[in-house]
C-alpha cells in the first residue's frame, strides 16, 4: 500500500503536518470507522469518518466522529439547505475518486463544500481516512477548516 494518495498530496501541498497510520482493513466490518478506531487503539470520537451526502440535491462532504451518526437536519442546516440524504456509494466513488471505506475529505476528484463536526475541533489530534482502505492520517483538526474551507457545525444526533 502506497502512502502517496491524492489526500496525502493535497495535505503536503497545503503545508499541513500529518502522519500516516496503516491498519488491517476489515471489509466485513459493520461500521468501518469503529473498526479503524479499534485497530489503531484510539478512542472512536478521535477517528473521524468521511460521509458523502446531498443537500438539496447538491453534493457535500461531512466529517464526523466514527461513534456518532450524522443528523440529516443538522447537515442540511450547516449548508443552509432544507433537506439532506446520504449519497449512493457508487455516486460517492465516482465523485471523489476513492473507494467506499477509503474516502478522504482531502484530494477528492471534485471539491465539494465540506463540514466538520464542531466537537472534533476540541481534540488535539484526530484521524481521517487517507484515501485508501486501511490508511488513516493523523492531524490537527483545526487545519481542516483553516486550510480547506470546511465549516465547523453541529452535525451529529
Amino acid at each position: 500500500m502506497s502512502q502517496a494518495t491524492p489526500a496525502t498530496r493535497a495535505l503536503t501541498a497545503a503545508g499541513i503536518a500529518f502522519t500516516v497510520h496503516r491498519y488491517e482493513y476489515d471489509p466485513g466490518a459493520e461500521r468501518v470507522g469503529l473498526q479503524a478506531a479499534e485497530a489503531l487503539g484510539e478512542a472512536p470520537h478521535r477517528v473521524l469518518k468521511t460521509l458523502m451526502a446531498l443537500v438539496d440535491g447538491k453534493p457535500v462532504c461531512a466529517i464526523v466522529p466514527s461513534d456518532h451518526e450524522v443528523a440529516m437536519k443538522k447537515l442540511a442546516a450547516a449548508f443552509r439547505g432544507k433537506s439532506a440524504e446520504m449519497m449512493k456509494p457508487a455516486e460517492a466513488e465516482r465523485l471523489t475518486g476513492y473507494k467506499v471505506g477509503g474516502i478522504s475529505p482531502f484530494g477528492q476528484r471534485r471539491a465539494v463544500p465540506t463540514a466538520i463536526e464542531q466537537s472534533a475541533l476540541q481534540e488535539d489530534l484526530v484521524y481521517v481516512n487517507g484515501g485508501q482502505r486501511g490508511l488513516q492520517i493523523r492531524l490537527d483538526p483545526g487545519a481542516i477548516p483553516a486550510r480547506f474551507g470546511a465549516v465547523a457545525a453541529p452535525l451529529v444526533a
